[in-house]
């Protein structure tokens, strides 16, 4: 039996954050996000609304490591690839704050934010609201919940709370059973097309998914995409968005790699 990632993972995770809460107190960090909830001059960007009225829908992904390959660029730089990303036709930029199992950190939501006018997902195991004001805090607009690394209670109550943050969020499922966890609060839900628990990925579930997904979430397709074709049946199959990393990242220019990306799916 192959050894479940996703497991050891969320439980790094969990100790983590306590660690975080002893270094930044859940007082003082409410307190600081309350203060720019407060605020009328900050401008809200709707990762969703980007996509839906994109042509291309790519979600392109700041990911400088994987669990099952390693690194893939250690020395990929926050204040370089995210703004070209975004220059180069991206409709959101998806950024790795996991520093453990993907070399990010959430100082790279902080480094881009300025330098790009996409919206920014901010992709971590989210297991604990505390993250969520995290996310707010460093400026992101969107946060992932994974079906897979909660329960049912625990995913509505973050959606719930992501919202009152002006938050959006992105569901990601992998298995049938996971879409009973759609519902109030998820403004995305995403097909994850790798297993959390093995990383074996095919893109079929995708398509697999597709036909009993509700029709109207925007629909997000995750993981394995690396043909333009891919994403042209996709689209044909009622997704809107697609979450690319690797395909971009491994490449010395990943702005230059999503712009003929781009241009091929829109050919």
């Amino acid at each position: 039996m192959a050894k479940d990632i996703l497991e050891e993972i969320v439980a790094h995770k969990r100790m983590e954050v306590e660690e975080q809460k002893k270094l930044v107190p859940p007082s003082l960090l409410y307190s600081n996000v309350d203060k720019l909830l407060s605020s009328t001059d900050r401008p809200t960007l709707s990762m969703r609304e980007c996509l839906a009225n994109s042509t291309s829908g790519i979600i392109a992904e700041f990911k400088r490591k994987s669990p099952s390959k390693g690194w893939i660029k250690e020395d990929g730089k926050a204040d370089v690839i995210p703004p070209s990303y975004c220059k180069n036709g991206a409709s959101a930029i998806s950024i790795l704050t996991d520093e453990r199992f993907f070399g990010g950190n959430m100082g790279f939501v902080r480094i881009a934010r300025p330098l790009v006018t996409c919206p920014i997902l901010r992709k971590d195991f989210i297991v604990d609201e505390y993250q969520l004001y995290q996310a707010k805090a460093i400026d992101a607009n969107a946060v992932l919940l994974i079906a897979a690394d909660l329960t049912k209670d625990e995913c509505k109550s973050l959606a719930r709370k992501a919202h009152e943050l002006q938050l959006e969020t992105l569901l990601e499922v992998h298995s049938e059973p996971e879409l009973e966890y759609v519902g109030d609060n998820i403004d995305m839900v995403g097909v994850n097309n790798r297993n959390l628990g093995t990383f074996h990925t095919d893109v079929q579930n995708s398509y697999r998914l597709a036909s009993l997904l509700p029709k109207d979430y925007l629909l997000v397709s995750e993981s394995g995409i690396s043909n333009p074709q891919t994403v042209k049946e996709l689209r044909e199959a009622g997704f809107r968005g697609f979450l690319i990393g690797e395909t971009f990242m491994k490449t010395a220019d990943p702005g230059a790699a999503l712009r003929a990306f781009i241009q091929e799916v829109t050919r």
